[in-house]
């Protein structure tokens, strides 16, 4: 398997002293997720949770919404001399009415940031394709609780803690317990791994749920949270103005520069209790 860390010699300087030592890197390497054997895309990661990261595109890209609706998962071999496997290509297998959005699949992904196409139709592709409606989530809780969620999720950050360079994402109760915690050179491969995961599980759609990320809230964590059926966002720094727009057209609460005490709620205030 694919190491999650790499070392690598450096110099280093410090107070004007210099050394050389043993720096321990997060690694980054490609993954090909192909469908049926036909090549899908390609995302940069962190190694680990492979299987939960393809799962969990799928559920935003809302080609799947229970664990049914996949054959299967494997590593293919790798493009190398020796015909070892680099464990950096996936195929996976869909099963159900999973098969019949292969094809428009193919054509055009609609969650990328970069794909062109204009807000109102990345708007208009959520609302068309989310299985599960978050505006009608009971989801109640203080802001207490939620202030403490950055502090649980740098906790449990592993991996961060050996390499500082590392996102996360998390997955809470609305009492601030983690259910599923996961890093990675990119925080919406994060979003996708945790996502994986609870299709993997059996537990979705995620109702009464709190995704937490590092960094800032764009559009397609929102657009991930609301195909997973999650009903709060909450980020330690800024949202987009489309992510906005998309909580408020899809009634997430959307919680941005979430540090210590402090937070804005930009949409869906109603599910928070005040005050700390």
């Amino acid at each position: 398997m694919s190491r999650v860390t790499v070392r690598r010699p450096i110099l280093r300087l410090r107070d004007e002293a210099l050394s050389r030592r043993v720096d321990v890197l997060a690694a980054e390497e490609p993954l090909e997720i192909r469908l049926d054997g036909r090549p899908l895309t390609v995302t940069m990661r962190t190694p680990g949770d492979d299987f939960d990261l393809a799962a969990g595109f799928l559920v935003s890209e809302g080609a799947v919404g229970s664990p049914g609706e996949i054959d299967s998962i494997r590593y293919c071999a790798g493009a190398t001399q020796d015909g070892s496997n680099t464990y950096n290509v996936l195929d996976v297998r869909l099963g159900g009415g999973a098969v019949a959005l292969v094809t428009s699949m193919e054509r055009n992904f609609y969650t990328t940031s970069s794909c062109g196409v204009c807000g109102k139709a990345s708007l208009d592709a959520v609302r068309t394709v989310a299985r599960w409606p978050v505006d009608d989530d009971q989801l109640r809780l203080t802001a207490a609780v939620v202030a403490t969620l950055p502090d649980r999720l740098r906790a449990a950050q592993r991996v961060f803690d050996r390499t500082g360079g590392l996102h996360a994402a998390g997955l809470f109760t609305a009492a601030g317990e983690p259910l599923c915690v996961r890093e990675d050179v990119g925080r919406h491969n994060a979003v996708d791994k945790i996502l994986g995961w609870a299709l993997r599980d059996g537990r979705l759609p995620l109702r009464s749920t709190v995704l937490m990320v590092s960094g800032r809230a764009s559009f397609e964590l929102a657009q991930k949270a609301v195909m997973a059926g999650i009903p709060l966002l909450a980020a330690v720094s800024a949202p987009s103005s489309l992510a906005v727009e998309l909580a408020a057209d899809a009634g997430l609460t959307l919680i941005g520069f979430l540090r210590g005490g402090s937070m804005n709620v930009y949409t869906r205030e109603d599910r928070l209790t005040f005050p700390l």
